[in-house]
């Protein structure tokens, strides 16, 4: 029997409702033989995949288009996983939770560590879209427990959205890395990654301060009268006085031979 979902998700990008429709009909067409563990797998390769392709971009040009299959690669798997499982019946909420996320936590490290590699983006853009991103997921794995809430989304964008937008990048590499602006050069992904963690950051501070007044207004400040101890105090002298009148009360206490021939 499937066990029911722990959590309610959130998923309201500007391409969620149409994905969701093609996702289905594309998870209802898929062969038995090939089941959500597949698809997962095949997800991962492919983020792999994608950042090896940076990472040899610059002396091979081609590799930048096979890193735009490998995202569709990617989409295909990761984003169709769980649908399948959810059609057939056969959710299992938290291995696939655990599964997605340490392997999605993997993947970006993969595709930001090929486009360093590769000659891209620098050290700090790079290290500071990691940093933000990783903060990001670690506040909503801590909402999806603390809350029941898993968002998947912010502001109308997505894992998809941001997979479009890398493609996009990805396309412009094969013409040139380099963006100026105001009669400056730029190496394009250190613009891009500079502002997707510049907004990635605001997020996890909007969503951190929001999800904590939730959890106050849950969880007030209980008011105490003001003679009144706390409650561990009350505890421990009530065990000390429950202590003290048991030593008063108790007789001595002799092993079963005593008193025996």
């Amino acid at each position: 029997m499937a066990s029911p979902p722990r959590e309610t998700r959130i998923h309201g990008s500007l391409l969620a409702a149409a994905e969701k429709r093609l996702l289905i009909r594309m998870a209802s067409a898929m062969p038995a033989s090939i089941n959500s563990d597949h698809l997962t797998v095949l997800g991962a390769a492919a983020m792999a995949g994608a950042g090896v392709c940076y990472a040899v971009g610059a002396s091979w040009a081609p590799a930048l288009a096979f890193a735009v299959v490998c995202l569709g690669l990617n989409w295909f798997g990761d984003s169709l996983d769980g649908t399948v499982a959810r059609v057939r019946r056969h959710e299992r909420p938290r291995y696939g939770f655990y599964v997605d996320h340490v392997l999605d936590a993997i993947g970006i490290l993969f595709v930001v560590g090929g486009l360093f590699a590769g000659g891209f983006a620098s050290t700090l853009p790079a290290a500071g879209f990691l940093a933000a991103y990783y903060l990001l997921n670690i506040e909503i794995a801590l909402a999806t427990h603390a809350l029941g809430t898993f968002r998947i989304s912010y502001w109308k964008f997505g894992p998809t959205e941001l997979r479009l937008l890398l493609a996009a990048g990805t396309l412009q590499l094969l013409n040139s890395p380099w963006s100026t602006i105001a009669g400056h050069h730029f190496l394009l992904f250190d613009l891009g990654l500079t502002i997707g963690a510049v907004g990635i950051l605001i997020t996890f501070v909007v969503a951190a301060v929001q999800n904590a007044r939730k959890l106050y207004a849950l969880e007030p400040l209980p008011n105490l009268p003001a003679n009144q101890p706390p409650l561990k105090l009350r505890r421990s002298a009530e065990a000390l006085a429950k202590a003290e009148a048991g030593s008063h009360n108790s007789s001595v206490w002799l092993p079963a031979s005593a008193g025996r021939e």
